[in-house]
C-alpha cells in the first residue's frame, strides 16, 4: 500500500516555493487560532462574574495595544502579499528558452502538440530540467490545466489564449487534472505527465509516425487557404508581410500600436477586421468556423518560424510610416 501523503510530491522547481508560502500561511493561522481561543478561555475564567451584585468596570488601557493588534496583522498581510506576488510574476513569465508546446481542451479531452509535431491526448512527455512552457486554447467551455506535483494551474478560456509553465525536477509519472466542471464527464478528463530523461525523451520524440512539425504543418494549411496570395514577401500583396513579423511591434490604423504575439495572430486570422494594420486596407476575410483551434496553433507556429534570414538587416513588413503629429490643431493623416 502506498506511503500516505499530505501534500503531493514536489516535482518542479516551482512547487517547493509555492509550499513554504502555504506553510507560512498555516503556521500564521494556526498561532493566531491558538492565540485567540486561549485568551477567550482565559479571559472567561479570569474575568468572570462572582457574584450577582458585582459590576463591571470599564478602564482605557491605552493605545499601545490597539496600535499593536493593527500594525502587526498589517505587516503579515504585507509579507503574505509580497511573497504571494513574488511567486506570481515569476510563474507567469516563461523563460525564453522553454520548450513550446500547446494543448487545446475539449469534452473531455486535452489534445497536446509538440513543436516537432508529435501529438498526445491525456498525455504529456517533457524532459527533466528543461523549461517547458505551454499555449493552451479551448474548443468549447471552460477548462484549467492543473498539475498537482507542479503546483501548475491555469484555466483555459474560449476564444483567448493561456500561458503556463513549469520545469520538471523529477522523473516520473504525475497527474493532470481538468480543475474546472466542464461538463457531464468533467471527472474523466484527466491523464498524466511524463518526466524523462533527456536522451529518453529526444528518443521519444524521433519516434512514432509523425507527417511534419506544427510549423509545416501551418504552410500547408497557409497555402491551402490562399493566404500566400496576400501575404508576398516581396511587398506586393495586400496584406503585410508576415516574415519576421513575430515579436515586434504592429502599428494601427486607428492609432497606437500592438504586440505580434500567438494572441495578436489568432485574433488577426479570426476577427481580421479588430486590429487593422497601419497602410493596409480591411479587406481580410474572417476564418472563423473554417479553422479548429489545432489549425490555429499550427498556423501561428508557421509564422513564428518566418523569422529574418541570417545577415539581413531589418525586416520590413510593408508598414507605412506612421506620420509624426502635427502641432496644427485638426490635422489627422490622410489614410486613417
Amino acid at each position: 500500500m502506498d506511503r500516505f501523503q499530505l501534500f503531493p510530491v514536489q516535482a518542479s522547481t516551482l512547487a517547493p516555493e509555492v509550499d513554504h508560502l502555504l506553510y507560512f500561511l498555516l503556521a500564521v493561522a494556526v498561532f493566531f487560532t491558538l492565540l485567540i481561543f486561549g485568551a477567550i478561555f482565559y479571559f472567561a475564567i479570569r474575568y468572570r462574574r462572582r457574584s450577582e451584585n458585582e459590576l463591571p468596570h470599564v478602564q482605557h488601557t491605552g493605545y499601545t495595544l490597539e496600535i499593536l493588534w493593527s500594525v502587526i496583522p498589517f505587516g503579515l498581510t504585507m509579507v503574505m502579499f509580497t511573497w504571494g506576488a513574488s511567486i506570481y510574476f515569476t510563474a507567469s513569465k516563461p523563460p525564453n528558452n522553454a520548450i513550446q508546446i500547446y494543448a487545446v481542451g475539449k469534452q473531455w479531452m486535452w489534445k497536446l502538440e509538440h513543436a516537432e509535431g508529435q501529438r498526445e491526448i491525456n498525455e504529456l512527455h517533457i524532459p527533466i530540467g528543461t523549461p517547458v512552457r505551454l499555449t493552451m486554447a479551448s474548443e468549447d467551455v471552460i477548462h484549467s490545466f492543473f498539475v498537482p506535483a507542479f503546483r501548475t494551474k491555469q484555466d483555459v478560456v474560449p476564444g483567448r489564449y493561456s500561458t503556463t509553465w513549469f520545469t520538471a525536477t523529477k522523473p516520473g509519472k504525475y497527474h493532470l487534472f481538468c480543475a474546472e466542471y466542464c461538463g457531464t464527464n468533467h471527472s474523466g478528463m484527466g491523464g498524466w505527465v511524463y518526466v524523462m530523461e533527456p536522451m529518453d525523451y529526444q528518443n521519444w520524440l524521433s519516434g512514432g509516425a509523425v507527417e511534419g512539425s506544427m510549423a509545416e504543418s501551418g504552410k500547408k494549411l497557409f497555402e491551402q487557404l490562399a493566404c500566400n496570395n496576400c501575404h508576398k514577401d516581396d511587398n506586393s500583396g495586400r496584406g503585410p508581410i508576415l516574415v519576421g513579423l513575430f515579436g515586434k511591434q504592429v502599428q494601427l490604423a486607428g492609432g497606437g500600436s500592438v504586440k505580434a504575439d500567438e494572441a495578436y495572430f489568432r485574433e488577426s486570422i479570426l476577427q481580421p477586421q479588430a486590429k487593422i494594420v497601419y497602410g493596409f486596407e480591411p479587406v481580410m476575410p474572417t476564418f472563423q468556423g473554417l479553422v479548429t483551434e489545432e489549425q490555429l496553433v499550427q498556423l501561428v507556429e508557421y509564422v513564428k518560424s518566418l523569422g529574418p534570414k541570417p545577415g539581413t538587416g531589418p525586416v520590413d513588413n510593408g508598414q507605412k510610416p506612421v506620420p509624426e503629429k502635427s502641432s496644427t490643431a485638426g490635422s489627422t493623416p490622410a489614410n486613417r
